[in-house]
């Protein structure tokens, strides 16, 4: 059983104990001596780790920053020892149960536990197919594998290691590297990267790199890195805690010897009064003011498809000065979709779109499924396919061949569709031609298109003057043309996921509080990195595991619904501290003119904190 179980379970134990102390009092047993029996027994079971960290913890932070550095459960603990002196049992108890059931609010809203990225981990290539210098194949631990050596890809296979394709033509999916949704078609001489998929068809490839040293290997590297120096950004209580207790210590004594010089206590009255201000300004209302609060706005985001990982990755979200956006499948869809489709005159359109959809529906290519949907009135039918990688799809229909392919494909074109191709492509649109009988007659554009929550969330960001950012492995036409439609003002293109992380950082170095919205693998070092970093609920496992925020359904509009939560979230948390503060300067006057006792103190101090945790209940709203 672990620590935070057994703490769990005693809470409650002394809890019981209270309660049953309480009604035996309520009841008028005449049982003094047991009743205080059972009020001790519930302080020291439920507080006994409160004052752990209050003593122990206090003398560990002073002797590591060499200042004297109290906390809260310090000022906590004496002000329930100063009550069990002074013979007050029930108000100690009491005090200590609000306290530390706080306490254990607030390590649940702040899921200390760390993120795991074994999923990460098990998406590292282990095996490798090496070729002899015989002509045999041989698989080996991709750690072996040296540079230089030549290496075997088989189709739909992993890749192993960093290198350039000997012979071959693969059409790869480079997701898990640069977030492109496209895959990319590579030949002889062209760079593949380790732990991207192949597509259908067999190559060669010499080994440029090491297994540690693969641009995959490095988004490991940085994913653990950035993993095991992760800090926990303190709570706006959290900053103001060490001055607070050490105000308040540094006054008790005071209180003491200015009651006995202004208005003649004796030391009896001293000592009294001296207790009485040391539990009116215990931090009751205080430690309500944020973990009911934030646990309520928590719940509130989570009915709406948000999760956070803790209360301050919430709170700071308001803060947020700077947003990193990935591409695709965080602004955009994720799928490429036909945006154009323009036809000679002299070509039958409906008949063209059953033979464009007959040929796609029996070819592997990238495009062919974008196609096909496109397209949900055709009528396709069965013909011979043939393709070619590298020049396009054949299909003959009667005594016409049909040729579907990029434009490098073709040398004559229609000058209106030429001149069409080239301002698409200027749109960062993917262009392919139909042929028919080596005639051009048609153009298809494609596009990986923003999704409808995008807009509204770059609006929102710019409107609220947070500086947006995209960082995408695109080309440049592409990454630009998705960055300018959106408002976005900085758009940063043909990046790796170590440069993602750069330039999270440059934000960050610009003292920007900053934050990261992505959804793969290659996002998930800048993720971490970032002060926030926020996972769409449909990316992999890895970015979910890392991130800090989960938008589910991969719904922006969500974003923008949080941050507004924040920063009422950070409205009602000031309200409380300026209440709860009220509340015991108060105290603390009317102290000095003998108008409150203990009792006095603790009904006050348990008013306002209900007061407290019901504005911040306020957030279960809307």
């Amino acid at each position: 059983m672990n620590i935070k179980n057994i703490n769990t379970k005693s809470y409650f134990l002394g809890l019981f104990l209270f309660l049953v102390g309480l009604s035996l009092f309520l009841l008028g047993a005449d049982l003094p001596i047991f009743i205080k029996v059972l009020y001790l027994l519930a302080t020291l079971l439920s507080g006994y780790h409160v004052m752990y960290e209050g003593f122990v913890n206090t003398v560990s932070d002073t002797k590591a920053r060499k200042k004297f550095s109290p906390n809260i459960h310090l000022l906590m603990s004496l002000a329930a020892v100063g009550a069990i002196l002074i013979g007050k049992f029930s108000e100690a108890a009491l005090l200590i149960l609000i306290f530390a059931g706080a306490h254990f609010l607030e390590e649940y809203a702040e899921g200390k536990s760390k993120r795991e990225i074994t999923k990460l981990l098990e998406m590292n290539p282990d095996n490798a197919r090496i070729v002899r210098s015989d002509g045999s194949i041989e698989e080996v631990s991709v750690d072996t594998v040296q540079v230089g050596d030549t290496l075997q890809v088989q189709n739909g296979a992993q890749i192993p290691i960093d290198g350039t394709i000997l012979s071959g033509i693969a059409s790869i999916d480079e997701s898990a590297i640069n977030g492109e949704s496209i895959p990319r078609e590579k030949t002889t001489g062209d760079n593949v990267f380790a732990g991207t998929i192949n597509g259908n068809d067999a190559f060669t490839m010499t080994a440029t790199k090491t297994s540690d040293q693969t641009v995959f290997s490095k988004i490991l590297s940085l994913v653990d890195q950035s993993q095991n120096n992760l800090s926990k950004t303190a709570t706006k209580i959290k900053k103001i805690e060490p001055i607070y207790v050490t105000s308040v210590l540094i006054l008790f004594p005071l209180v003491m010897l200015s009651g006995a010089a202004a208005f003649g206590w004796s030391f009896s009255t001293s000592l009294y009064r001296g207790i009485v201000f040391l539990i009116s300004a215990s931090p009751c209302a205080l430690a309500a003011s944020a973990v009911p609060a934030t646990l309520s706005a928590i719940s509130n985001l989570a009915k709406n498809g948000v999760l956070f990982k803790g209360g301050s990755y919430l709170s700071n979200l308001a803060d947020l000065r700077a947003v990193a956006f990935d591409k695709t499948g965080t602004l955009t869809k994720g799928k490429p979709e036909v945006t154009d489709f323009i036809l000679t005159n002299d070509v039958d359109k409906n008949e063209l779109i059953n033979i464009i959809t007959s040929i796609e529906r029996q070819t592997n290519h990238p495009l062919a499924s974008a196609i096909v949907n496109h397209f949900p009135e055709a009528k396709p039918f069965d013909l011979e396919v043939e393709t070619k990688i590298g020049t396009g799809v054949f299909g003959e229909v009667g005594s016409d061949e049909y040729l579907i392919a990029k434009p490098k494909a073709f040398n004559n074109v229609d000058q209106e569709l030429s001149e069409a191709q080239i301002r698409l492509a200027s749109e960062g649109k993917t262009v392919v031609f139909v042929a028919k009988n080596d005639e051009v007659v048609a153009l298809l554009a494609l596009m990986d298109t923003p999704n409808s929550a995008a807009q509204n969330a770059i609006n929102y960001l710019n409107h609220e003057g947070i500086e947006t950012v995209m960082i995408t492995g695109d080309s440049k036409q592409t990454g630009e043309a998705i960055g300018h439609n959106l408002g976005i003002k900085k758009v940063i293109t043909e990046v790796l996921p170590e440069d993602k992380v750069q330039v999270v950082n440059e934000l960050k170095s610009k003292s920007l509080m900053t934050g990261m919205v992505g959804d793969g693998v290659n996002d998930a070092p800048a993720l971490v990195n970032a002060d926030i970093g926020v996972a769409m609920g449909d990316g992999t496992d890895v970015a979910i595991d890392v991130a800090d925020v989960v938008l589910m359904k991969n719904d922006l509009n969500k974003f923008v619904t949080s941050h507004r939560v924040s920063k009422r979230l950070n409205k009602i948390v000031w309200q409380n501290i300026a209440f709860s503060m009220l509340v015991v300067s108060l105290l603390v006057v009317l102290n000095f003119f003998g108008l409150t006792d203990i009792g006095i103190g603790v009904v006050a101090h348990e008013g306002s904190t209900l007061l407290v945790i019901l504005n911040g209940l306020r957030l279960l709203r809307g």
